[in-house]
């Protein structure tokens, strides 16, 4: 599962430089990606759920959060931190369905082509990870499967991130 995960991390990384949504070094963010696991763990549930009919936005969910993350980090680390669970305050602000539109609206403040460009964005890149997960001809309901599942969240997490630290300026440059 480990060279799963690494392909789909290059993939996707080289895809988003591609396009200039990213920098060509990856950017560190210990206190975003160390809210990985709580996160993950709280998604998982309603994930899991809407995997089977909705896999695009089962996926493409998770880069939203890592985006929201990385912005909650820019503003108020401090505060939000401290939430005992970020993604159910995500979440219950509109609602799993809504949970795109909530993080694009009130968290990224996009409107217009902006708000629509990153959808387009985050949809090619779960469209992306679906396709390569179904390539993997892992058997559904394994193990192995839920492994699969969740190194492709990770990996749309950590992409979020970085495409949000991105667009607010923070790029990774080489110190001497």
């Amino acid at each position: 599962m480990e060279h799963f995960e690494e392909s789909l991390h290059r993939d996707l990384y080289s895809f988003l430089v591609s396009l200039k949504e990213a920098d060509s070094r990856i950017p560190e963010c210990p206190d975003v990606e160390g809210k990985w696991e709580e996160i993950a763990k709280a998604y998982l549930p309603d994930g899991i759920r809407e995997f089977s009919d909705y896999p695009s936005v089962s996926l493409g969910w998770m880069m939203y959060i890592g985006m929201s993350v990385a912005k909650f980090w820019d503003m108020e680390w401090g505060i939000y931190s401290k939430v005992e669970n970020l993604y159910a305050y995500m979440r219950d602000k509109r609602g799993y369905d809504a949970l795109d539109e909530y993080i694009r609206e009130d968290v990224l403040q996009l409107s217009g082509a902006g708000y629509t460009d990153l959808e387009k964005l985050v949809g090619e890149c779960a469209s992306r990870v679906y396709n390569a997960l179904r390539h993997q001809n892992i058997e559904p309901g394994t193990k192995e499967a839920f492994h699969a599942y969740v190194a492709c969240l990770h990996q749309l997490y950590l992409m979020g991130a970085f495409i949000q630290l991105n667009r607010m300026g923070y790029h990774m440059t080489k110190m001497n």
